[in-house]
Protein backbone atom coordinates (compact mmCIF):
# COMPACT_ATOMS: atom_id res chain seq x y z
CA UNK A 1 0.00 0.00 0.00
CA UNK A 2 1.05 3.66 -0.64
CA UNK A 3 2.57 5.37 2.45
CA UNK A 4 0.07 8.31 3.03
CA UNK A 5 1.06 11.63 4.88
CA UNK A 6 -0.16 11.33 8.26
CA UNK A 7 -0.89 15.01 9.84
CA UNK A 8 0.24 15.22 13.84
CA UNK A 9 -2.44 15.48 16.33
CA UNK A 10 -1.96 17.92 18.66
CA UNK A 11 -1.20 16.51 22.38
CA UNK A 12 -3.34 17.52 25.52
CA UNK A 13 -6.38 18.28 22.82
CA UNK A 14 -9.89 16.77 24.08
CA UNK A 15 -10.22 14.96 20.63
CA UNK A 16 -13.76 13.62 22.00
CA UNK A 17 -14.84 17.65 23.19
CA UNK A 18 -17.53 17.83 25.73
CA UNK A 19 -17.65 14.33 27.57
CA UNK A 20 -21.35 14.62 28.22
CA UNK A 21 -24.02 12.06 27.67
CA UNK A 22 -22.75 8.53 29.08
CA UNK A 23 -21.48 5.62 26.90
CA UNK A 24 -23.96 5.88 24.26
CA UNK A 25 -22.65 9.55 22.79
CA UNK A 26 -19.08 8.68 23.61
CA UNK A 27 -19.30 5.20 21.71
CA UNK A 28 -20.66 7.71 18.60
CA UNK A 29 -18.07 10.08 19.38
CA UNK A 30 -15.38 7.61 18.90
CA UNK A 31 -16.43 5.67 16.02
CA UNK A 32 -17.12 9.04 14.52
CA UNK A 33 -13.73 10.27 14.89
CA UNK A 34 -12.13 6.68 13.92
CA UNK A 35 -13.92 6.78 11.00
CA UNK A 36 -12.91 10.36 9.93
CA UNK A 37 -9.41 9.43 10.73
CA UNK A 38 -9.87 6.67 8.41
CA UNK A 39 -11.18 8.35 5.36
CA UNK A 40 -8.63 11.09 5.66
CA UNK A 41 -6.07 8.71 4.90
CA UNK A 42 -8.01 6.97 2.13
CA UNK A 43 -7.51 3.63 3.97
CA UNK A 44 -10.49 1.09 3.62
CA UNK A 45 -12.81 -0.71 5.78
CA UNK A 46 -11.36 -3.75 4.79
CA UNK A 47 -8.17 -2.97 5.23
CA UNK A 48 -8.56 -1.44 8.70
CA UNK A 49 -10.96 -4.69 9.41
CA UNK A 50 -8.02 -7.10 8.66
CA UNK A 51 -5.56 -4.65 11.30
CA UNK A 52 -7.93 -5.77 13.74
CA UNK A 53 -9.26 -9.27 12.67
CA UNK A 54 -12.02 -8.31 12.37
CA UNK A 55 -14.88 -8.38 9.58
CA UNK A 56 -16.11 -5.23 7.52
CA UNK A 57 -19.18 -5.04 9.30
CA UNK A 58 -17.87 -5.04 12.86
CA UNK A 59 -15.60 -2.24 11.58
CA UNK A 60 -18.85 -0.33 10.67
CA UNK A 61 -20.52 -1.14 13.97
CA UNK A 62 -17.61 -0.04 15.44
CA UNK A 63 -18.02 3.56 13.53
CA UNK A 64 -21.54 4.05 14.13
CA UNK A 65 -20.80 3.69 18.04
CA UNK A 66 -23.27 0.75 18.13
CA UNK A 67 -21.26 -1.79 19.74
CA UNK A 68 -18.69 -1.32 22.35
CA UNK A 69 -14.85 -1.42 22.06
CA UNK A 70 -11.33 -3.12 22.92
CA UNK A 71 -8.92 -1.16 23.80
CA UNK A 72 -6.50 -3.71 21.86
CA UNK A 73 -8.23 -3.00 19.00
CA UNK A 74 -7.97 0.98 19.29
CA UNK A 75 -4.66 1.08 19.89
CA UNK A 76 -4.22 -1.48 16.25
CA UNK A 77 -6.11 0.92 14.55
CA UNK A 78 -4.04 3.83 15.82
CA UNK A 79 -1.16 2.47 14.70
CA UNK A 80 -2.10 1.65 11.77
CA UNK A 81 -3.31 5.47 11.07
CA UNK A 82 -0.32 6.62 12.45
CA UNK A 83 -0.81 8.07 15.32
CA UNK A 84 1.82 8.05 17.54
CA UNK A 85 1.52 10.25 20.12
CA UNK A 86 1.45 8.65 23.70
CA UNK A 87 -1.17 11.39 24.84
CA UNK A 88 -3.43 11.21 22.30
CA UNK A 89 -3.32 7.31 22.32
CA UNK A 90 -4.12 7.62 26.24
CA UNK A 91 -6.88 9.91 25.66
CA UNK A 92 -8.40 7.45 22.92
CA UNK A 93 -8.19 4.83 25.29
CA UNK A 94 -9.80 6.76 27.81
CA UNK A 95 -12.43 7.14 25.48
CA UNK A 96 -12.59 3.33 25.42
CA UNK A 97 -13.23 2.89 28.87
CA UNK A 98 -15.55 6.11 29.01
CA UNK A 99 -17.51 4.23 25.93
CA UNK A 100 -17.49 0.93 27.99
CA UNK A 101 -19.14 1.90 31.25
CA UNK A 102 -22.88 1.12 31.89
CA UNK A 103 -25.03 4.18 31.41
CA UNK A 104 -27.68 4.54 35.19
CA UNK A 105 -30.37 2.46 32.64
CA UNK A 106 -28.64 -0.48 33.12
CA UNK A 107 -29.94 -0.83 36.05
CA UNK A 108 -33.16 -1.32 35.25
CA UNK A 109 -31.65 -3.95 31.91
CA UNK A 110 -35.36 -6.07 33.24
CA UNK A 111 -37.66 -3.20 32.47
CA UNK A 112 -37.25 -2.26 28.74
CA UNK A 113 -35.84 -3.83 25.31
CA UNK A 114 -32.75 -3.86 23.98
CA UNK A 115 -33.73 -1.47 20.99
CA UNK A 116 -34.50 0.92 23.38
CA UNK A 117 -31.11 1.05 25.09
CA UNK A 118 -30.07 3.15 22.55
CA UNK A 119 -32.57 5.83 22.98
CA UNK A 120 -32.16 6.13 26.66
CA UNK A 121 -28.03 6.72 25.50
CA UNK A 122 -29.21 9.32 23.40
CA UNK A 123 -32.03 11.31 25.30
CA UNK A 124 -29.71 11.47 28.11
CA UNK A 125 -27.18 13.48 26.08
CA UNK A 126 -29.15 15.62 23.94
CA UNK A 127 -29.54 19.70 24.09
CA UNK A 128 -32.99 19.56 22.60
CA UNK A 129 -35.93 16.98 22.01
CA UNK A 130 -38.63 17.48 19.50
CA UNK A 131 -41.30 14.98 19.93
CA UNK A 132 -45.07 14.91 18.33
CA UNK A 133 -47.28 12.24 19.27
CA UNK A 134 -50.44 11.12 18.55
CA UNK A 135 -51.97 8.59 20.45
CA UNK A 136 -50.21 9.01 24.20
CA UNK A 137 -48.78 11.75 26.36
CA UNK A 138 -44.98 12.29 25.89
CA UNK A 139 -43.01 9.76 28.22
CA UNK A 140 -41.06 12.75 29.52
CA UNK A 141 -43.81 14.57 30.89
CA UNK A 142 -46.37 11.43 31.90
CA UNK A 143 -47.75 10.85 35.42
CA UNK A 144 -46.81 7.37 37.08
CA UNK A 145 -50.59 6.53 37.25
CA UNK A 146 -50.95 7.61 33.70
CA UNK A 147 -47.69 5.74 32.28
CA UNK A 148 -49.00 2.59 34.28
CA UNK A 149 -51.91 2.96 32.25
CA UNK A 150 -49.94 3.34 28.89
CA UNK A 151 -47.49 0.43 30.12
CA UNK A 152 -50.81 -1.96 31.17
CA UNK A 153 -52.17 -1.03 27.66
CA UNK A 154 -49.34 -2.40 25.62
CA UNK A 155 -48.25 -5.48 28.14
CA UNK A 156 -51.43 -6.15 29.33
CA UNK A 157 -50.02 -9.83 30.89
CA UNK A 158 -47.12 -8.19 32.42
CA UNK A 159 -46.79 -8.88 36.25
CA UNK A 160 -47.21 -6.05 38.39
CA UNK A 161 -43.43 -6.19 39.82
CA UNK A 162 -42.27 -5.77 36.07
CA UNK A 163 -45.09 -3.09 35.39
CA UNK A 164 -43.73 -1.25 38.57
CA UNK A 165 -40.43 -1.32 36.93
CA UNK A 166 -41.04 0.02 34.13
CA UNK A 167 -43.15 3.11 35.40
CA UNK A 168 -39.58 3.47 37.44
CA UNK A 169 -37.73 3.39 34.46
CA UNK A 170 -39.73 6.11 32.55
CA UNK A 171 -39.79 8.84 36.12
CA UNK A 172 -36.36 8.21 36.46
CA UNK A 173 -35.68 9.42 32.75
CA UNK A 174 -37.55 12.50 33.93
CA UNK A 175 -35.04 13.56 35.71
CA UNK A 176 -33.22 14.98 33.35
CA UNK A 177 -35.81 17.94 32.55
CA UNK A 178 -35.06 19.08 35.87
CA UNK A 179 -31.09 18.85 36.19
CA UNK A 180 -29.16 22.09 35.75
CA UNK A 181 -27.88 21.21 32.10
CA UNK A 182 -31.76 20.19 31.30
CA UNK A 183 -32.65 19.43 27.62
CA UNK A 184 -34.76 22.02 25.63
CA UNK A 185 -37.73 19.78 25.58
CA UNK A 186 -40.82 20.76 22.92
CA UNK A 187 -43.44 19.11 22.83
CA UNK A 188 -46.52 18.87 19.56
CA UNK A 189 -49.18 16.33 21.25
CA UNK A 190 -52.51 15.42 19.51
CA UNK A 191 -55.81 16.76 20.82
CA UNK A 192 -56.66 12.72 20.41
CA UNK A 193 -53.69 12.12 23.26
CA UNK A 194 -55.26 14.45 25.59
CA UNK A 195 -59.01 13.41 25.10
CA UNK A 196 -58.54 9.71 24.85
CA UNK A 197 -59.35 8.81 28.87
CA UNK A 198 -56.25 6.32 29.66
CA UNK A 199 -56.77 4.79 33.19
CA UNK A 200 -60.29 6.86 33.77
CA UNK A 201 -61.39 10.06 35.11
CA UNK A 202 -58.74 10.80 37.67
CA UNK A 203 -55.57 9.62 36.36
CA UNK A 204 -56.83 11.84 33.35
CA UNK A 205 -57.36 14.96 34.88
CA UNK A 206 -54.28 14.22 37.28
CA UNK A 207 -52.18 14.36 33.89
CA UNK A 208 -53.44 17.17 32.74
CA UNK A 209 -53.34 19.28 35.44
CA UNK A 210 -49.16 17.91 35.49
CA UNK A 211 -48.93 19.42 31.55
CA UNK A 212 -50.49 22.42 32.50
CA UNK A 213 -47.39 22.70 35.45
CA UNK A 214 -44.77 21.65 32.89
CA UNK A 215 -46.03 24.30 30.37
CA UNK A 216 -44.64 26.85 32.77
CA UNK A 217 -40.93 25.16 32.91
CA UNK A 218 -38.64 27.39 31.15
CA UNK A 219 -37.18 24.74 29.24
CA UNK A 220 -40.06 22.64 27.80
CA UNK A 221 -42.78 23.95 25.18
CA UNK A 222 -45.59 22.64 24.99
CA UNK A 223 -48.27 23.01 21.63
CA UNK A 224 -51.82 21.48 20.80
CA UNK A 225 -52.40 20.17 17.52
CA UNK A 226 -56.18 20.76 17.35
CA UNK A 227 -58.76 18.20 15.56
CA UNK A 228 -59.70 21.15 13.36
CA UNK A 229 -56.00 21.47 11.98
CA UNK A 230 -57.72 17.88 9.75
CA UNK A 231 -54.84 15.91 7.69
CA UNK A 232 -51.11 17.05 8.48
CA UNK A 233 -47.62 15.97 7.69
CA UNK A 234 -46.73 13.65 10.45
CA UNK A 235 -49.78 11.59 9.68
CA UNK A 236 -48.84 8.03 10.25
CA UNK A 237 -47.01 7.84 14.23
CA UNK A 238 -44.97 9.51 17.03
CA UNK A 239 -42.08 11.28 15.76
CA UNK A 240 -38.95 12.48 18.21
CA UNK A 241 -36.08 14.30 16.98
CA UNK A 242 -32.84 14.58 19.07
CA UNK A 243 -30.40 17.28 18.77
CA UNK A 244 -26.92 17.08 20.46
CA UNK A 245 -24.74 20.47 21.94
CA UNK A 246 -21.34 18.36 20.45
CA UNK A 247 -20.60 19.30 16.51
CA UNK A 248 -19.64 15.69 15.88
CA UNK A 249 -22.90 14.45 16.63
CA UNK A 250 -25.67 14.62 14.16
CA UNK A 251 -29.54 14.77 14.94
CA UNK A 252 -31.09 11.60 15.24
CA UNK A 253 -34.75 10.83 14.51
CA UNK A 254 -36.23 8.18 16.66
CA UNK A 255 -39.48 6.10 15.59
CA UNK A 256 -40.61 4.13 17.60
CA UNK A 257 -42.43 0.65 16.56
CA UNK A 258 -44.33 -1.80 18.32
CA UNK A 259 -41.71 -4.41 19.06
CA UNK A 260 -38.71 -2.60 17.34
CA UNK A 261 -37.28 1.15 16.48
CA UNK A 262 -35.44 3.36 13.66
CA UNK A 263 -32.52 5.57 14.48
CA UNK A 264 -32.10 7.50 11.51
CA UNK A 265 -28.92 9.85 11.25
CA UNK A 266 -28.51 10.73 7.42
CA UNK A 267 -28.71 13.42 6.50
CA UNK A 268 -31.38 14.18 3.86
CA UNK A 269 -33.67 11.62 6.31
CA UNK A 270 -33.15 13.91 9.44
CA UNK A 271 -34.07 17.10 7.11
CA UNK A 272 -37.59 15.33 6.10
CA UNK A 273 -38.43 15.09 9.43
CA UNK A 274 -37.44 18.52 10.40
CA UNK A 275 -39.42 19.64 7.93
CA UNK A 276 -42.33 17.31 9.08
CA UNK A 277 -41.73 18.95 12.96
CA UNK A 278 -41.38 22.24 11.56
CA UNK A 279 -44.28 22.43 9.47
CA UNK A 280 -45.87 20.67 12.98
CA UNK A 281 -45.49 23.48 14.48
CA UNK A 282 -46.50 25.88 12.43
CA UNK A 283 -50.01 24.76 11.88
CA UNK A 284 -50.37 23.34 15.88
CA UNK A 285 -51.77 26.10 18.68
CA UNK A 286 -49.17 28.85 19.80
CA UNK A 287 -47.48 27.56 22.85
CA UNK A 288 -49.37 30.58 25.10
CA UNK A 289 -52.51 29.28 24.32
CA UNK A 290 -51.57 25.61 25.67
CA UNK A 291 -52.97 25.84 28.90
CA UNK A 292 -55.97 27.21 28.27
CA UNK A 293 -56.88 24.67 25.58
CA UNK A 294 -55.62 21.85 28.43
CA UNK A 295 -57.94 24.00 31.02
CA UNK A 296 -60.80 24.19 28.85
CA UNK A 297 -60.30 20.09 28.39
CA UNK A 298 -60.13 19.53 31.70
CA UNK A 299 -63.32 21.11 32.51
CA UNK A 300 -64.81 18.57 30.06
CA UNK A 301 -64.05 15.45 32.06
Amino acid sequence: MTAVQREPIPSGVDILGPRRGGPTVQRIMLGTRLRRLRESLDISRETAASAIRASDAKLCRMELGRVGFKQRDIADLLTLYGVHDPAVHQEFLDSVRRANEPGWWRAYGDAFPSWFEQHLGLEEAASLIRTYEVQFIPGLLQTPAYAEAVIRLGHPITSPDAIARRVELRMTRQELLSRPDAPKLWVVVDEAALRRPLGGAEVMRAQLEHLIEAAAWPNVTLQVLPFHVGGHAAAGGPITVLRFPVADLPDVVYLEQLSSALYLDKPEEVDHYLAVMDRLSLVASPAVDSVPFLEQILKEI
